[in-house]
């Protein structure tokens, strides 16, 4: 089986089925398919501090990382969002329920196949915790989207930004994949967008994010630098992360 293959099927079994059995087993096949073939693959991108992670974006390894700790931090957001005793009071609608626990299912899926490339690579994904600021209250449905919109669309931003660390023959595998996951990110994007603002046109209305590419002439979605993102994620993660290497 061809390694995309391998992959995909992976990724697909996990975020369709929930099954974390079913994905270790695929896992196991992959062998090769996510191995990064001399390109630095040492555990170097997290340091020995509890209270810090440096990535090297020179690593196709910490590159990986960097996609660990975006999608850890939407996989703790979206479950805290679903475990709050407030949940089926903030969202009443059923729809909007499923909605959320539909993109919490997809984002946990996302965090540990990204755990799953590191470990079969010879590294560890970084322990991270979050916090969160006063300003987001997860029993108001306002804050909770609000939030939900501004991790979307950092982390379709993030993707199109770092796909260039992951442009060399030996990660094409998984520039493919992070195209994948992009664009669930950005149904998850569109999908919050319109709960927002519902029967508008704000489902695909990226002109507020121009200053990051972002254009509705041409249609292109926004594009961050790793620095910008991690300065956007910081505030809700308790280790500090830097970038090196871009």
């Amino acid at each position: 089986m061809e390694r995309e293959q391998i992959l995909t099927q992976a990724l697909g079994r996990l975020e369709s089925q929930g099954s974390r059995r079913e994905f270790m087993r695929l896992a196991g096949m992959l062998g090769g398919a996510i191995a990064l073939a001399a390109c630095g693959n040492d555990d170097n991108g997290t340091a020995p501090s509890n209270n810090s992670v440096a990535l090297n974006f020179a690593q196709p390894l910490d590159v990986l990382k960097y996609a660990f700790a975006l999608e850890a931090l939407e996989a703790d957001f979206y479950t805290k969002v679903a475990a709050n005793a407030a949940f089926s009071t903030a969202f009443s609608s059923a729809g909007e329920r499923q909605i959320i626990t539909d993109i919490r299912d997809h984002e946990v899926a996302h965090r540990e196949f990204f755990k799953a490339a590191i470990a079969a690579n010879g590294g560890t994904a970084p322990a991270l915790s979050t916090k969160y600021p006063s300003t987001v209250d997860f029993s108001s449905r306002t804050s909770v989207l609000a939030t939900a919109r501004t991790f979307e669309d950092l982390g379709v931003s993030a993707y199109n930004g770092a796909g260039k660390y992951l442009a060399t023959a030996a990660t094409a595998a998984l520039l493919t994949i992070a195209g994948k996951v992009v664009s669930v990110e950005a149904r998850h994007a569109s999908a919050i967008r319109d709960l927002i603002s519902p029967d508008t046109d704000a489902f695909a209305n990226v002109s507020d994010l121009a200053t990051l590419g972002a254009s509705e002439s041409t249609g292109l979605d926004a594009k961050a630098s790793p620095s910008t993102v991690l300065a956007a994620a910081q505030p809700f993660i308790n280790q500090t992360i830097t970038a090196t290497g871009l």
